[in-house]
């Protein structure tokens, strides 16, 4: 599911991360076994990566090659395109009731330009290092759905992330299971997967500083983009 344009992803946020690094003044950055800064990078240093982190999440989503197939995949199924005005209309529209079906639930909802993003925080969502649903969740994804549903011409783009402890290769795994539990969920609730794009991004794209409890809860978490399918798709037509 997670194919060669997880792969992609992944080299592509190493090259960028790689590149802040030197951006901070060219001094080398050393990191301890889990990844996490050690206390000869500043704090200024620290805050610079996980600034670039964020710009590159949201470029890298919204840009390659897993979008266009969400968006061919679109068209095959039926689903009609944005055009002009419409899409932030459109978006408007959406983000309103995702707020309002959301209120109270702990799942934040942010939005830049046309791009709407849902965080859903570990704590809320799944219990410590599991890839489970709490029970006590699927009401809060109920909303979710029903405004997935209603409004269909966006691509999701589910993203799992962990904290930075433990190895690569556990964080990767755990944060592809948890994507993937809330996109089988989403889709059992009549969210078509035609428009579903999974992704674990591992440890590579904290929020929040990995040395700290409230940096590390904040960092253990599932996004939900919501990507307007725009006019110009190979095959697309409008529809409003």
């Amino acid at each position: 599911m997670f194919r060669a344009a997880n792969k992609q992803v992944c080299v592509a946020v190493a090259a960028a991360l790689a590149l802040s690094a030197c951006a901070t003044g060219g001094s080398y950055v050393q990191q301890d076994q889990y990844g996490n800064p050690t206390q000869q990078q500043n704090k200024t240093g620290r805050n610079a990566l996980i600034g670039a982190a964020i710009g590159v999440a949201g470029g890298l989503l919204t840009g390659d090659s897993a979008t266009e197939r969400r968006q061919h995949a679109m068209v095959g199924a039926g689903i009609g395109a944005l055009g002009g005005a419409a899409i932030g209309q459109y978006q408007d529209r959406q983000e309103r009731a995702l707020r309002e079906r959301t209120a109270n639930t702990g799942i934040e909802v942010s939005r830049q330009g046309d791009n709407i993003t849902l965080n859903l925080p570990d704590g809320v969502t799944f219990d410590f290092n599991k890839a489970t649903l709490k029970p006590d969740f699927y009401s809060a994804l109920n909303g979710v759905a029903a405004t997935l549903k209603e409004y269909n011409q966006t691509m999701v783009e589910v993203v799992g992330h962990t904290d930075s402890i433990g190895s690569d290769a556990v964080n990767q795994r755990l944060s592809e299971q948890r994507a993937d539990s809330v996109a089988t969920y989403l889709s059992a609730q009549g969210v078509q997967r035609e428009r579903m794009e999974v992704l674990g991004m591992g440890k590579r794209m904290p929020i929040a500083d990995n040395n700290t409890d409230a940096g590390r809860a904040k960092n253990r978490r599932v996004e939900i983009h919501l990507i307007p399918l725009r006019e110009g798709t190979p095959g697309a037509t409008g529809s409003n």
